[in-house]
């Protein structure tokens, strides 16, 4: 069989698969299935239902956000109309496969079934939507992905599917979100204080029925994230100082909030709650994201390895349906009925096909702490040394580890080496880690990143010093920028939608307002930190050439911190380059159009060719792309 070259496009020959759900009798589960289409530059979504027995499979076309019945003998669903410029939602018989359009709407966020198998809670929004101009009161103004908010109110709509008519319609703040509890719906809003801004640390938790809303939780930090009509489980802390805090799991019974999951130290994800009482639970784990069953005291393990579990859900029954991928295999179906197994192998084929590489890992001290770093290594002959590019993860608090990074495998295909480390501020370990690098980002984490590399260094011979690069989106963008200004080591970078600049930042961000503050320290009119700490203030130190990425539709890192570096660096006479997405919010690595995508793909692996291989002199963006439309 003909092998497959790893390059800009080869992500397009991933099937990609999100939103897993199972029925409650778990005889079936769902989930939507995307392709990149090259050719027309978008993306299509198939829902595939599947019959776990059987091993039947049924489709729909354009349609996500899949939601079994209580009884398993429909499926809700919702599909976009490109035309009208709104979402659908669509309910079809699954044993006659045939369908009928419920609601029509501009924007939809979520739903989910009621037990009496007819009612649904859908979750959208409205805005003013003036076509002359945007009016706001409160802020942020806009937020990432979502654009401007235009006074932005949640809407909840109760829709019964047999009538098709909507029951009820209820308000609540921007942001606020809502599950049912038996008849009632439970949502949380951001807590308000008398004139002023929502503050996003707190909650004030809502019951709703009949058309009343009863405040029952004051200014908490967990939300409802999940009920059995019973038991309500809560996802956050009962009262954070900072956001960047840990999320734990609690259970309310309609008394009292008891705790689960503090004891385990590490953060919580996605959460579930069964007819039993028993909580199933995601825990990040120094570079893992396993996934767990708390049943009374015991916990129990149902995926503890190197991997990811990405989504899963569960039935009444205690089936498991989970996306799991690792560093070699994007994610697949699996399902746990006492044993984990694997049900669906989309991009088997094609993997079978491209040379993959697993990362290495080691553990390494830096200052006072213990820390984990991975590699990956090229194919490589004896006696040679190849060039290498260091990866700094998104946060500060994310975290590397054991899932699918497409860049890594393809520079890695390139003749690279690869490297990437939690440093302090990293999800993945206990509080205290993540909080370490508050108020002082860009100082002993930067120095965990290089003591990483030279551990590196230590392991493989074959690392040329002498040829390594940086690279990084959003935290990570704004480590290759601090990088570049504090280290000669690095002799290339590529900073994507990083920050250059700290003040404008908090005041220009849609998160900046807490997010900054929490990071670099309040007072930012006044505390020197937001100077000291930002790279625009020693772009003169910046020996290495940068190639600058940013979206233009980014409100969480705005287009204005790398314009600015940009500059000032040419100002200064600095080999910079900038290259602005036109569409895409913060996320455009992974959510840009299938071309916006390959030519970001291009643009990386060209400039960390040039620049640390073949030592070419300027960035001919014409020759660089020529070929990629």
């Amino acid at each position: 069989m003909s092998k497959i070259e790893w390059n800009h496009e080869t992500f397009s020959k991933f099937a990609y698969l999100g939103d897993i759900r199972i029925s409650k009798d778990g005889n079936q589960i769902a989930y939507v299935l995307t392709k990149a289409n090259m050719k027309d530059n978008k993306y299509e979504n198939t829902l595939v239902i599947e019959e776990i027995e059987n091993e039947s499979r049924k489709f729909i076309e354009n349609a996500s956000m899949p939601r079994f019945s209580p009884s398993g003998k429909k499926i809700a669903f919702m599909r976009s109309n490109e035309e009208n410029k709104s979402v659908e939602v669509w309910l079809y018989d699954l044993t006659s496969m045939s369908g009928k359009k419920l609601l029509e709407a501009k924007n939809i966020l979520n739903m989910s079934w009621n037990d009496d198998d007819r009612r649904i809670l859908i979750t959208g929004f409205k805005r003013r939507e003036d076509e002359d101009f945007i009016f706001e009161d409160d802020v942020p103004v806009w937020f990432d992905n979502k654009g401007f908010f235009d006074g932005e109110k949640t809407t909840f709509w109760i829709l019964d599917t047999e009538s098709e008519e909507i029951l009820e319609e209820f308000e609540a703040e921007k942001f606020a979100s809502g599950i049912w509890h038996g008849d009632e719906v439970l949502y949380a809003q951001h807590h308000r204080e008398e004139g002023k801004p929502a503050m996003f640390r707190f909650y004030d938790i809502f019951r709703y029925k009949e058309g009343e809303s009863e405040r029952i939780f004051e200014k908490v930090s967990y939300v409802p994230v999940d009920s059995n009509g019973k038991l309500v489980l809560l996802r956050g802390r009962p009262e954070k100082e900072r956001l960047s805090e840990h999320d734990y799991l609690y259970i309310w019974d309609g008394r009292e909030v008891k705790p689960l999951t503090e004891k385990f130290v590490y953060n919580n994800g996605a959460a579930r709650l069964d007819k039993k009482g028993c909580v199933y639970f995601t825990m990040a784990k120094e570079g893992r994201v396993n996934l767990y069953k708390l049943s009374g005291e015991e916990l129990i393990s149902i995926v503890e390895e190197n991997a990811w579990v990405m989504e899963f859900d569960v039935s009444d029954n205690g089936k498991i349906v989970l996306l799991k991928q690792t560093d070699t295999m994007p994610s697949e179906v699996f399902i746990w009925d006492g044993g984990l197994r694997q049900l669906t192998d989309y991009n088997g084929p094609i993997l079978s096909r491209l040379k993959r590489r697993p990362i290495k890992h080691f553990r390494f001290k830096s200052l006072d702490l213990e820390m984990d770093g991975w590699y990956i290594k090229p194919d490589i002959k004896e006696g040679e040394k190849a060039p290498v590019v260091v990866f700094v993860h998104g946060g500060p608090k994310g975290m590397y580890g054991y899932y699918f990074k497409y860049e890594m495998q393809l520079l890695a295909d390139k003749g690279f080496y690869i490297v990437f480390v939690n440093p302090r501020g990293s999800n993945g370990y206990d509080e205290g880690f993540a909080l370490r690098v508050l108020e002082r980002t860009g100082l002993e984490d930067f120095q965990d990143i290089m003591n990483g590399i030279e551990e590196f260094f230590k392991l493989e011979p074959q690392a040329d010093r002498g040829r390594v690069g940086i690279t990084g989106i959003s935290y990570g963008g704004f480590m290759t920028n601090w990088a570049l200004t504090q280290s000669d080591l690095f002799k290339a970078g590529i900073s994507e939608n990083g920050i250059s600049y700290w003040l404008t930042s908090y005041a220009f961000s849609d998160i900046g307002l807490w997010f900054d503050k929490e990071v670099i320290g309040e007072n930012p009119l006044e505390n020197e930190n937001y100077k000291k700490l930002s790279p625009l203030f020693y772009a003169d130190r910046v020996k290495a050439p940068l190639l600058i990425i940013h979206s233009l539709e980014d409100y969480r890192c705005p287009l204005d911190q790398s314009v600015m570096f940009y500059h000032v660096l040419k100002d200064l006479g600095k080999e910079a380059y900038i290259a602005i997405f036109k569409k895409g919010a913060h996320g455009h690595s992974l959510r840009g159009s299938p071309r916006h995508r390959a030519k970001r793909y291009k643009l990386i692996m060209e400039f960390f060719e040039r620049k640390l291989v073949e030592g070419k002199e300027g960035f001919n963006v014409e020759e660089v792309l020529k070929g990629s439309e």
